[in-house]
């Protein structure tokens, strides 16, 4: 699989996986929009999966992603449709954590800004890696402050929204659920995760550098014992 680092221009038709993930994720689209809890607030959290798509089809030519980010979008994308066809406060899997872990509320939607950091936080390392050649720490360290920032925008965002639409689709599309602190918290579960996502990918990075050198330090020694056979 792909990633940041050795990802290459493809043409479309020859780039199997995005292909793959389109197709699938067109059927998890599909299933989101059949008799979802709320129509009107299914449509309101599909606003900005449009314009997400739209960016992916529109910039494939100026940027076709690693496989690894776009199997992260789509895993984002698919948790997110499945939180708009319940409207959040109602999705299955909070239920149960609710239950379980004795929550006064349904988290899923936690779960899903949370993920929000950590799954996407990597695509956006790849963008200014590729885009902008930033390297090192800055490359590590400046997804999680964007991360925070499209958070805090997205919140301001709803915010608009849900002050334009009636009080009862203002209500589902906030998914407040009687908590003050909602949009902080939300905010800190997404700059949580880019914080994790960045974690993980630095220890990769640190972990494939030290392959190398050791690749490179076991080819140097082969090479200076051939040297005398070779003479």
């Amino acid at each position: 699989m792909t990633t940041a680092s050795i990802a290459q221009p493809v043409a479309f038709r020859e780039y199997r996986l995005p292909r793959v993930l389109f197709l699938l994720f067109a059927v998890v689209w599909v299933i989101s929009a059949i008799h979802p809890v709320m129509v009107s607030d299914w449509w309101l959290e599909n606003m900005l999966v449009f314009l997400l798509v739209g960016f992916l089809i529109a910039g494939y030519r100026w940027l076709p992603f690693s496989e690894l980010s776009y199997l992260l979008i789509f895993v984002y994308l698919s948790m997110h449709e499945w939180g708009a066809h319940h409207m959040y406060a109602n999705v299955p899997l909070g239920e149960w954590m609710k239950v379980t872990f004795h929550t006064v509320r349904n988290d899923y939607d936690r779960v899903v800004h949370f993920a929000f950091g950590a799954l996407l936080a990597y695509p956006q390392r790849e963008i200014l890696m590729r885009k902008a050649n930033v390297r090192g720490a800055w490359a590590l360290g400046l997804p999680i402050v964007i991360t925070l920032g499209l958070s805090a925008a997205y919140e301001l965002l709803e915010a608009v929204a849900a002050n334009l639409a009636g009080p009862e689709l203002a209500d589902g599309f906030l998914s407040l659920q009687g908590d003050p602190w909602d949009t902080h918290k939300d905010m800190f579960m997404g700059l949580l995760g880019a914080a994790v996502c960045m974690g993980v990918t630095a220890l990769g990075v640190r972990m494939r550098e030290s392959r190398t050198m050791a690749f490179a330090a076991a080819a140097g020694r082969g090479g200076r014992h051939s040297g005398p056979q070779g003479r």
